[in-house]
């Protein structure tokens, strides 16, 4: 699968080390929900499920996956996107259906 360079250098970074993939994503949600768009953000996860979920994951939201990071074990990179799809809070792998989402909506995909 081919994605843009993931740059060595975050603007934020959401440790999800020894978390299965549903908690990291929970903490990504939360986490990203104050960033602005364009926001480079590394996510460590050593679930082995994770080089799948994060790219299947922002196919989904919208937000751009941009790869392992060069040189970092564990360690993915993600852009976040100005017209990210809102994700349910309580499970951010299901999208809100279009009506429910507002121009209000964070980025993370959390409806105001």
């Amino acid at each position: 699968m081919n994605h843009p360079s993931a740059p060595a250098e975050a603007d934020l970074t959401v440790d999800g080390t020894g978390l299965l993939c549903v908690t990291l994503l929970l903490r990504l949600r939360r986490r990203i929900g104050d960033a602005p768009p364009g926001t480079v953000v590394h996510v460590v996860a050593t679930d082995p499920a994770a080089p799948l979920d994060l790219p299947a994951w922002c196919h989904m939201t919208g937000h751009t996956y941009l790869g392992t990071v060069p040189g970092r074990e564990h360690v993915y990179a993600l852009r976040l996107s100005a017209d990210a799809r809102a994700t349910r809070p309580d499970a951010p792998w299901h999208p809100l259906p279009r009506d429910a989402e507002t121009p209000e909506a964070d980025k993370s995909g959390s409806p105001p």
